[in-house]
């Protein structure tokens, strides 16, 4: 009887270490299936697995992967300047001469008749509200202008000398040489509107001083705080024109050469619309936001994010996922072992919502793994124990 336990006992033995044989293959097979995700540069692609099983996705165009180098820096900053000359140029133009519109407000003087100063009724010792007019003939709807033996007079259009000489053959059929002076009391015809991270949004009015960018921000009370001054954006005529005003004097391109035109729509972005998803093994997963200059660098974004995580991140396996939206995404790969690599992870602009990566070494792979498989060998010990 006593053998007969301890042959029972010994088959017991060889089953419990046949199972821990297997579940120790099943761990070091489990490696190459950690829970997770992954970026593969054998196969080009990117590649992802799933908790439980390993699933492989069939794509029909695999997405590159491209190593970030000098020449690729170097590159990418000849297209952006490129981009944005082609884009100041198509907003610089030279802007005519001043021309009277319906609302304007205009100051006729006839010297030596100061009788026909009571034509501009009662001077209001101040004005109640900036939105009335100042005291003057204002242009009616129709562009029309009324002054005394002179009539309806069509000045829409029209340049203030103009005006003043049209006036003058006028009146020269009553006063004897009469000496006119026409000049522009109130601006009120023309007007561009100023949105986003400025002091003070709002419409301004073009006089007939050319309303550049500088003076148009200027006028606007200058950027907030939480501007993104590398993120601008002019809508002209049903047509949104991106602005990067750092790029442009970075390149020796003026500004203020871009002068804005009636009805323009001048919107300046947040910081925070310009967001950077920073993920995987770093200390702090976050959104990293453009520093106030607009720009953004890899090592910025993951020096907000707490740094890579020294026990877990493998340096070499960094990824900059590009227009993963759209229909032909990017992928930059870095390997920042070296320190001599943080140069270029400094020179290297992150745009608005790239999704930078970092992935995990071997060791977090298989303790992931370990993880898992930790409750099945927990219960093959308890039940070895039992039927003992």
């Amino acid at each position: 009887m006593e053998a007969s336990r301890n042959e029972r006992f010994i088959i017991r033995g060889h089953r419990f270490v046949l199972l821990l044989a297997t579940l120790a293959c099943v761990t070091l097979a489990g490696c190459a299936v950690a829970p997770g995700m992954r970026m593969s540069t054998n196969t080009g692609a990117q590649s992802s697995t799933t908790s439980g099983a390993a699933t492989t996705e069939q794509e029909n165009s695999p997405i590159p992967i491209t190593d970030i180098n000098v020449a690729l820096i170097r590159q990418m900053r000849d297209t952006a300047a490129k981009a944005n000359e082609n884009e100041a140029l198509g907003l610089a133009w030279r802007p005519a001469p001043y021309t009277i519109g319906i609302g304007d407000v205009l100051q006729i003087t006839v010297w030596d008749h100061p009788e026909l100063a009571a034509a501009l009724g009662t001077q209001p010792q101040s004005v109640a509200r900036a939105s009335d007019p100042v005291a003057g003939f204002v242009v009616d709807q129709q562009g029309n202008l009324t002054f005394p033996y002179v009539g309806n007079l069509h000045v829409e259009g029209l340049r203030t000398d103009q005006v003043q000489q049209q006036i003058t053959q006028k009146l020269d059929h009553v006063f004897n040489g009469p000496q006119v002076t026409v000049r522009i009391a109130s601006f009120r015809s023309q007007q561009i509107y100023i949105d986003g991270e400025v002091h003070t949004p709002g419409a301004q009015q073009i006089n007939d001083i050319p309303m550049t960018l500088y003076e148009a921000i200027n006028r606007a009370g200058g950027f907030s705080t939480t501007a993104d001054q590398s993120r601008l954006t002019l809508v002209r005529g049903g047509v949104s024109y991106p602005i990067d005003l750092q790029k442009m004097i970075a390149s020796g391109q003026n500004p203020s050469k871009i002068v804005l035109k009636n009805g323009d729509v001048l919107r300046v972005l947040a910081r925070d619309d310009s967001g950077v998803y920073v993920m995987g093994e770093v200390n702090r997963p976050a959104i990293a936001v453009p520093m106030k200059n607009g720009r953004l660098s890899l090592s910025d974004a993951i020096a907000q994010a707490g740094s890579l995580n020294n026990a877990s991140a493998d340096a070499a396996q960094l990824y900059v996922i590009r227009g993963s939206l759209n229909a032909n995404p990017q992928v930059f790969h870095l390997d920042a072992k070296s320190p001599v690599s943080m140069i270029l992870a400094n020179q290297f602009d992150l745009q608005p919502e790239d999704i930078v990566y970092i992935d995990g070494n071997g060791l977090v792979r298989f303790s992931r793994v370990l993880s898992l498989l930790m409750p099945a060998i927990n219960a093959g010990l308890t039940a070895a124990i039992v039927t003992k």
